[in-house]
């Protein structure tokens, strides 16, 4: 993947690790398209950077997906980066009276979401990277994140195989894996202990120049290349108290 002169659409672009590379795509001469739910949001990142378009659009709604991609074609269609970033991490439990509801919420962005735009953007001529964002939890869950969980092993499942699928088309596929960082994910303060989304951005950055499609940070590292003994032992001392 070239690093500069793309036009790239950013699913959840506004906050976390979307916002993370926004910013860093911008700096390296991009034109980056974001979308979101909040269109307050949305306007806090246009007016921190100008060049960058926005879209409202909630990604868990199969209606809005259509129209996002219809108002791609229409106005942007020499389109060619992909970067399926958008997620939800809810901390609930299979006994909590709303589990069901908050698990349908995930799948839909987690799953649902991604493997639609996918399927609609490869439609793109211009399209030439799709990047997906996993997880260091698709290898060894957390328990309090059951669902989440699910969705990013599901996720990274289903990019090792869309790297197959998306051959004869010329398309590069590259997954994103971040670990636990410091963004509101799952909740305010949750994760304050965790490395900073910015030190991540230029390790991956790091990695895409040297032409990785695998791209890690800290114990995502560890996790990607763990033995199954190594990440059940990973998961015991997670939830050993």
């Amino acid at each position: 993947m070239e690093l500069s002169n793309n036009k790239i659409l950013i699913t959840g672009g506004a906050s976390g690790i979307g916002l993370g590379l926004t910013q860093r795509f911008i700096e390296e001469n991009n034109t980056v398209i974001i979308c979101g739910r909040r269109e307050s949001v949305l306007n806090e990142v246009k007016a921190k950077f100008p060049t960058v378009i926005t879209k409202v659009c909630d990604l868990s709604s199969e209606k809005e997906r259509i129209a996002l991609y219809e108002w791609i074609s229409e106005n942007h269609s020499d389109l060619n980066v992909l970067v399926n970033n958008a997620g939800i991490q809810n901390w609930i439990s299979v006994d909590d009276a709303n589990f069901f509801e908050s698990a349908k919420n995930e799948l839909a962005t987690n799953i649902e979401a991604p493997l639609h735009l996918t399927s609609l953007f490869i439609n793109l001529k211009s399209l030439s990277t799709v990047m997906n964002v996993t997880s260091g939890l698709a290898f060894s869950p957390f328990a309090k994140v059951p669902v989440y969980s699910a969705t990013k092993a599901f996720f990274r499942s289903f990019t090792l195989s869309l790297r197959h699928l998306l051959k004869a088309k010329n398309i590069e596929v590259i997954e994103i894996i971040p670990p636990a960082l410091n963004t509101d994910l799952g909740g305010v303060g949750l994760h304050n202990a965790h490395p900073s989304v910015a030190d991540f951005i230029v390790s991956i950055f790091e990695q895409l120049k040297q032409g990785k499609n695998e791209l890690t940070f800290g114990t995502s590292e560890t996790r990607l290349n763990a033995s199954v003994p190594e990440l059940k032992a990973h998961f015991e001392a997670l939830h050993s108290n």
